[in-house]
Parts: structure tokens; C-alpha cells; sequence
């Protein structure tokens, strides 16, 4: 067993209940041994990468745990089996959750099937800008900068793409 330390989780569902799908997430962490400690808003995104698919619900969230990275990455890819998600269906489509490990404090992983942080963190709005109202602050481990100075260094135009629909109460019901 790990040491607890903190980790920053980025959350994405566009298909079905998308809320619903993400606040199972959120039970199915807890069940797991996360702690949540904050949790962002959420916010509607169009797609990444396949273009011609629902737009997406994302959600950051900073918890504590004692679990590895790599039981970390186990524990997430149960919640997205629990939810239907079909992993032989080609990247950056449509799923009714997504659970990704963004950030672990402390810690940098460079595995085949398991990156930390995650690799396209720097590259994506629909998880810089959910996850720099929870981590603003966390420096990012490689890159040297914080979490809201990538966030601002997106373009404009695709930051203005990502649309809070929902305070972070959405967690307590």
C-alpha cells in the first residue's frame, strides 16, 4: 500500500444520464478508497477527437487516497466497465464515463498503459478548465507550470468552449 497522498481525477460522460453517470463515478471512487475532497464544476464540452458524437459532461475532481497508480487505474477502469463502457470501441468516442487519472501528487508514472500525469493534460480545455477551479495551484510534475497557467495558455477560443452548466454542489445531491 501507497502513502495517502492527494490526486487530481478528470471526469467525462456523453452518453445517457451524463450527471448520473458522473456521480456514480464519484460513489464508485469513494467505494474504492478515494476520499473526495473537491470536486468542480460541471461543465458541457463539444467532443475530442471524433468530432460527430454527443457533446460531453466534465467534471475535475481532488481526492486522497492510499492506492497506487496502477490500483488507481484498475479502480477506474471498474467504474467504467460498471457503466457500460465498451473498450474495444476505437479512441475518443462516444462512453457513458470516462475516468482519468490526471494528476498524483508526488508521483510520475511512464508505463506503456498508464501515464502520470496524464499525457494530453496540457492539450485539453475540457480538462484544464474543471480541474484549474479544484488544482489551480498543483504544478504540474514535467512541464514546470501550475495547472491554471496551462489552462491560460489554451486558445481563447477553445477555453470558451467549455460551459459551466452546474455549480460544484452537484456532489452533495
Amino acid at each position: 500500500m501507497s502513502p495517502i497522498r492527494r490526486v487530481a481525477l478528470a471526469l467525462g460522460s456523453n452518453l445517457g444520464d451524463r450527471e448520473a453517470h458522473l456521480r456514480s463515478a464519484i460513489e464508485g471512487l469513494r467505494a474504492g478508497s478515494v476520499t473526495i475532497e473537491a470536486a468542480s464544476s460541471i461543465y458541457e464540452t463539444p467532443p475530442w477527437g471524433v468530432i460527430e458524437q454527443p457533446a460531453f459532461l466534465n467534471a475535475a475532481l481532488v481526492g486522497t487516497t492510499s492506492l497506487s497508480a496502477r490500483d488507481l487505474l484498475r479502480l477506474a477502469k471498474r467504474i467504467e466497465a460498471a457503466a457500460g463502457r465498451d473498450f474495444d470501441a476505437p479512441r475518443w468516442t462516444a462512453r457513458p464515463v470516462d475516468v482519468d487519472l490526471a494528476l498524483i501528487e508526488g508521483e510520475t508514472v511512464a508505463e506503456p498503459d498508464l501515464m502520470v500525469p496524464h499525457v494530453l493534460l496540457a492539450e485539453r480545455s475540457f480538462v484544464l478548465v474543471p480541474l484549474a477551479e479544484v488544482a489551480g495551484g498543483w504544478v504540474h510534475p514535467t512541464l514546470g507550470v501550475t495547472v491554471e497557467a496551462l489552462r491560460d495558455a489554451r486558445p481563447a477560443e477553445e477555453r470558451a468552449d467549455v460551459v459551466s452548466v452546474r455549480g460544484p454542489e452537484w456532489v452533495a445531491g
